[in-house]
């Protein structure tokens, strides 16, 4: 009889701490596994960075669109236009002042 308590006992014992053991891997996965939460923080925080870039080249493209626009055919922008001539063949009129 003593025998069959010792073994119930081990058995016991070895039930035991594999559900612990079980319990330990899940919770470790849970928190630092490729689903686990810090892992979600990553993806959060590496998301907002890629909304405030696609933000930024939204912006762009609406300025490039607004520019492009506004030396259409359709509309034309003078002020625009004289700029953008200015720029490219480097000219400036004798009553400027260029300040860098």
């Amino acid at each position: 009889m003593s025998e069959t308590r010792k073994s119930g006992n081990l058995v016991g014992y070895g039930a035991s701490a594999l559900v612990l053991g079980l319990v330990a891997y899940f919770a470790y996965t849970a928190i630092q596994g490729p689903y686990g939460v810090l892992s979600l923080y990553k993806i959060e925080e590496k998301e907002a960075r890629l909304q405030a870039q696609l933000d930024g080249l939204v912006a762009e493209r609406k300025a490039a669109q607004n520019r492009t626009r506004r030396l259409s055919d359709k509309y034309l922008d003078l002020d625009l236009l004289d700029e953008q001539a200015r720029k490219v063949l480097g000219l400036i009129r004798g009553d400027e002042i260029i300040v860098q």
